[in-house]
C-alpha cells in the first residue's frame, strides 16, 4: 500500500455523505456484509514494531491476533516472487550501503514515473537474500534494522501454514500484485507465478486462506477467469485537501492499466454507485484508502490558514477534524462487495484531532461505518478494538 501523510478524507462533493462524525463514534456497529466479525490484516506483517514484509514482522502480526497477514510481491531476476513494498528497494533495505550493489541503481519509468533506484529484478534471489531489511518509517523503531531476511512468498505461505498448526486457527495471506504492467514489460510477470505457488499451496478455491489485491483492474480480470480465490480492487489517490476532498495526481490517480489503455476513469469512479457494481463483476472485495470512507477537513483561521489545534506547532493530522462519512460502504454492500479499508496507525500525529490521540477511537469510527476488514502497522491495537478489550 502506499504511504500517506494524511488519515482520513472523503468524497463529499463527489458522493454525499451518510453518517456525522459524531455518530460514528458513538454508534453501534453497523454490520459486516457477512454478519461476521471484521477481519483484521497485519498491514506488512506488524510494521509497526518490525521492519516491514520479513518472517519476523509476520510472525509478530500473527501473534499479536492478525487475522491475515499482508505481502506485497516483487519478483527477482531469476523469477522469484519476494516481499517488498514497491520493486525498488533503497528505501525498505541496506541495498544502498553495499558497494558491491553500487553498479545496479539504475532508472527505470514505474507507472510512467522516471525512478532512480535498485530494482529487485535486477537482482537474483540469492543477492536479495544477502541483503537486510530496515525500518521504512523513520520515526519508528530502527533497533532491527539489519537483521533480517527478505522473504520469499513460499516462506510466507509456509509461515501461515505452520503458525495455523501451532495456534489452532487459520491465518490468511492477503498477497498484492505490485505494478502488473511494470513485471510484466520486464519480462518478469506475476500473476502466473502467484497462482502456480498457491497451486503448491493448494489454495485454489474461494474459501481458501488467500486474498490477492491489485491498484490495477485487467490483472484482477484475468484472476478472475484463471481461479476462484477471493480478488480484492485496491483504490488509491494522492493526498487529501484542506476541505477533506480526495486529491487525484498521477501515479495515483488511476489504475495504471487505465493510463496505458486511454480509460479517461480514475480511482473515484470506481467508488461510485455504478463503479461498484462493475467492480462486483470481477472482484469479491473492493478496499479503498479509508479517506474514501470518512472524511477530515483542517480549520482554518481568518487568514485562510489551517489552525494548529492542538498547539503543538505542527500541522499534521491532529489538526484535522472528522466530516460524515460517505455511502461507499452502503453501496458496496448493495453491490455485494466486502469492504477492506487501509492504512490504520497508531502514533497520535497519524490520527484526526476527534480521536484524541487514541487509536481505538479511531478503529471503532471506521468499524462502525460496517466495514468487513482493514490493515493495520499494529494489529494489536485493531484486534483489541474489534474485540472490545
Amino acid at each position: 500500500m502506499m504511504t500517506k501523510t494524511l488519515l482520513s478524507a472523503g468524497l463529499a462533493a463527489c458522493l454525499g455523505f451518510a453518517t456525522a462524525p459524531e455518530t460514528a463514534l458513538a454508534q453501534a456497529a453497523t454490520p459486516t456484509l457477512s454478519g461476521q466479525k471484521p477481519l483484521i490484516v497485519g498491514h506488512r506483517g506488524a510494521s509497526g514494531y518490525r521492519p516491514e514484509h520479513t518472517l519476523e514482522s509476520y510472525k509478530l502480526a500473527i501473534e499479536l491476533g492478525a487475522d491475515f497477514i499482508e505481502p506485497d510481491l516483487v519478483a527477482t531476476k531469476d523469477g522469484v516472487l519476494i516481499a517488498r513494498h514497491e520493486p525498488v528497494m533503497s528505501g525498505t533495505t541496506d541495498v544502498a550501503t553495499r558497494p558491491e550493489f553500487a553498479s545496479r541503481k539504475t532508472i527505470r519509468k514505474l507507472d510512467g514515473i522516471e525512478t532512480n533506484d535498485w530494482f529487485a529484478g535486477d537482482f537474483t534471489l540469492a543477492e536479495i537474500k544477502t541483503l537486510r531489511a530496515k525500518q521504512a518509517f523513520a520515526d519508528r523503531d530502527q533497533s532491527h534494522n539489519g537483521k533480517y531476511e527478505i522473504p520469499t512468498f513460499d516462506e510466507i505461505v509456509a509461515l501461515a501454514k505452520s503458525e495455523s498448526a501451532r495456534l489452532g486457527r487459520t491465518i490468511g495471506v492477503y498477497p498484492e500484485v505490485k505494478h502488473s504492467i511494470f513485471h510484466a514489460a520486464i519480462g518478469l510477470p506475476i500473476e502466473e507465478r502467484l497462482l502456480e505457488a498457491l497451486k503448491r499451496a493448494g489454495w485454489t478455491e474461494k474459501s481458501s486462506p488467500v486474498i490477492i489485491q491489485s491498484f490495477e483492474t485487467a490483472n484482477l480480470r484475468y484472476l478472475r477467469g484463471k481461479t476462484q480465490v477471493r480478488l480484492s480492487q485496491l483504490v488509491d489517490a494522492d493526498d487529501v485537501d484542506k476541505d477533506g476532498g480526495i486529491v487525484l495526481a498521477a501515479p495515483f490517480d488511476k489504475p495504471y492499466d487505465f493510463v496505458v489503455t486511454g480509460d479517461k476513469r480514475t480511482f473515484k469512479d470506481l467508488v461510485t454507485a455504478e463503479g461498484l457494481k462493475e467492480v462486483a463483476t470481477y472482484a469479491d472485495i473492493i478496499a479503498p484508502w479509508k479517506p474514501y470512507l470518512m472524511a477530515g477537513k483542517q480549520v482554518l483561521g481568518d487568514d485562510g490558514k489551517p489552525q494548529d489545534l492542538n498547539k503543538d506547532g505542527a500541522i499534521d493530522e491532529r489538526d484535522r477534524v472528522l466530516l460524515p462519512a460517505t455511502d461507499v460502504v452502503k453501496n458496496a454492500h448493495a453491490a455485494g462487495l466486502l469492504v477492506h479499508s487501509w492504512t490504520f496507525r497508531s502514533e497520535p500525529k497519524r490520527l484526526a484531532s476527534d480521536f484524541k490521540g487514541d487509536p481505538a477511537a479511531e478503529y471503532k469510527a471506521y468499524l462502525a461505518l460496517g466495514i468487513d476488514g482493514l490493515f493495520s502497522d499494529f494489529p494489536d491495537a485493531a484486534v483489541k478494538a474489534r474485540d472490545g478489550k
